[in-house]
């Protein structure tokens, strides 16, 4: 079984387990089909993490670590000196260390049956003889279309050729990461047997060879970036050669019986386990996400959890034996009343002194208010911008309001890439891949790509965990989930949706476990979530009180949520959440897979 969020991507992960790959085959040959079909939600130079068990221990969850750092020369000083107060959500000076491509081979050479060449074959089809582009990538394309004919060329050369932005289904090629994959290949032919050697060529020619030379040679030149001043990039070829993806224990919690494995705290993944922690201590009727008193409860208890996110996780020492206390958690509920809170709340660790984020509720950079500009910089942010309709009962809709609709301002936030694979042995691997899409920073021409922009998540402030520091991973929004039940994986699930994805995936938890709805069920369901904390993304800003809903949540439970305080966005009937997963019931030995309808994108195969 496959699903995920591009309907290519699972017809390619689909073909290969027909033909005897296994799920992490599959799942590589997938993703990086996905960096050619979602262009506008992740590519080669960004980043990823996963999660998965295999057939030989399928009760022990594995994180797989694709999350690069900063590099060396990533200092505070070197920003502040550069007039920054914010790192930048778009440009070179927003790259973190790309760590995906690294990643997916590592996983392919360890875990994977498939020789280089044959996983690689679908993306290296799609990339040179095209597919048909799809309409969203069409509008972001048009919401930069000015950034790229003024200050990216390369990137307006291959995405507008001939000054075109392309239609909907036209047919679309990027011969340059076509020419890229065939080197990739041709450095594991060139190693010879055996077959995990080959691969490990490849890595190796990634991380030092023509591929990291172009890119260092490419962030030299200064270009314009997010806060509307031209920059040169800071990472050098030792920053490349001294990246290492890698394999982690998961972090875990259990809630009703089922293990849910997440990433560490250099992601946001165990934000859902405090999540699921804080509201284990309430009854079914609080639980269920249809019910305006469910609706709140889920809504303050993600509040409370984010709040702890911001203050304390990072690439550092968190205390998570701490937050995911049972005895914190019972501290933690006593804080939600029946009306919503308006206030950023993070709870105390002893022996640490918290972090208070800047919470600035609109933010224009130095530079263009200067300028007098009250348009935000085109290109930032995450993927996918917020929906010109969602209307808000208070003031003007959050940016985050809603998926890939592209505003005039060009704003982007709230979405990536998504997989899971399941295979008939056992395996199952939930992956969420991201950052690098083609509004991140100038197309490097000889490559077919751009750098990603993660390291807009870390602060310019100093004492967080996630202030900016050479050689630190940023603390990125990517956060796959595995579900196991008595020793055994029982589903693999994620979504798109930065600072969304724990909250969108809660409600699928919630709705399954407790509630007794089937996947597709669960994730055809009506989706919220809050928006009353600080933006991972740039320009980092906040809605106090905050709630995105989808109007099919129903006119009584909205205007009871209203009633009860929180500040509502209705963001449309299908709008939120593009949730995907994978099921195994170990009893029965059936296999199950659900994708989003949301958008007639994601897509859900198996037999």
């Amino acid at each position: 079984m496959t699903a995920s969020t591009h309907w290519i991507a699972t017809a390619t992960a689909q073909a290969v387990l027909e033909r005897g790959g296994n799920a992490f085959d599959a799942a590589v040959a997938g993703a990086f089909v996905l960096h050619i079909v979602e262009p506008h939600l992740n590519g080669p130079g960004g980043d990823m993490t996963g999660v998965f068990t295999t057939a030989e221990r399928p009760g022990v969850p594995i994180v797989l670590m694709g999350q690069g750092p900063a590099p060396a020369g990533a200092t505070r000083e070197h920003y502040r000196g550069e007039g920054l107060d914010l790192v930048p959500g778009s440009g070179a000076l927003a790259a973190a260390v790309p760590a995906a491509v690294d990643a997916w081979l590592l996983l392919l050479r360890d875990h994977g049956s498939w020789q280089l060449d044959d996983v690689l074959a679908f993306a290296l089809g799609y990339a040179r003889n095209g597919h048909p582009i799809l309409g969203r990538v069409c509008d972001t394309i048009a919401a930069v279309s000015d950034l790229f004919t003024e200050h990216w060329p390369t990137s307006a050369a291959q995405w507008m050729p001939g000054g075109r932005i392309p239609s909907a289904g036209d047919i679309v090629t990027n011969e340059p990461w076509a020419r890229v994959l065939e080197r990739l290949v041709a450095a594991a032919a060139d190693a010879g047997e055996p077959r995990e050697a080959r691969i490990e060529a490849a890595r190796t020619e990634w991380r030092e060879g023509f591929v990291a030379r172009a890119l260092i040679d490419f962030g030299r030149t200064p270009h314009r970036h997010s806060s509307g001043t031209d920059h040169r990039g800071v990472m050098t070829l030792a920053d490349l050669a001294d990246l290492r993806a890698s394999f982690e224990p998961a972090t875990t919690a259990v809630f009703r019986g089922h293990t849910i494995a997440k990433t560490g705290a250099w992601g946001q993944g165990p934000v859902l386990l405090q999540m699921l922690t804080i509201l284990e201590g309430f009854d079914d009727e609080h639980l269920d996400p249809s019910t305006a008193l469910g609706a709140h409860t889920i809504l303050e208890a993600e509040k409370l959890a984010l709040a702890d996110r911001d203050t304390y996780y990072g690439d550092a020492d968190v205390p998570l034996d701490h937050l995911l206390s049972l005895a914190y958690a019972d501290a933690r509920r006593q804080l939600i009343t029946q009306t919503a809170s308006h206030e950023f709340r993070p709870g105390t660790v002893p022996g640490v002194i918290p972090f208070t984020p800047p919470m600035r509720t609109d933010y224009r950079p130095p530079a263009l208010a200067a300028l007098g500009v009250d348009v935000p910089f085109a290109g930032v942010g995450e993927p996918t911008v917020a929906a010109p309709g969602a209307v808000a009962s208070h003031g003007p809709a959050p940016a985050s309001a809603a998926e890939p609709v592209v505003m005039p301002s060009g704003e982007m936030r709230g979405d990536t890439c998504h997989i899971d694979v399941v295979d008939r042995w056992g395996n199952m691997v939930s992956a969420t891949p991201s950052g690098g899409w083609l509004q991140s920073s100038p197309t490097i021409p000889e490559l077919g790509f751009c750098l990603g922009s993660r390291l807009q998540m870390t602060w310019l402030e100093e004492g967080s965990p996630s202030t900016l520091t050479p050689g630190k991973r940023p603390r990125t929004t990517l956060t796959p989930t595995l579900v196991l039940k008595d020793g055994a994986a029982v589903t693999a699930l994620g979504s798109p949706g930065g600072d969304q994805q724990d909250q969108w995936q809660l409600l699928y938890l919630l709705r399954t476990i407790v509630g007794g709805y089937s996947p597709q069920e669960a994730i055809d369901a009506p989706a919220f979530h809050t928006t009353s904390f600080p933006g991972s993304f740039w320009p980092r800003t906040w809605t106090p009180g905050g709630a995105v809903v989808e109007d099919r949540l129903g006119d009584d439970v909205i205007a009871e949520l209203e009633q009860r305080g929180h500040v509502i966005t209705r963001s449309g009937g299908w709008s939120l959440g593009r949730l995907s997963c994978v099921t195994s019931d170990p009893t029965t030995g059936l296999l199950q897979a659900a994708a989003n309808p949301r958008g007639a994108q994601g897509y859900a195969a198996g037999r």
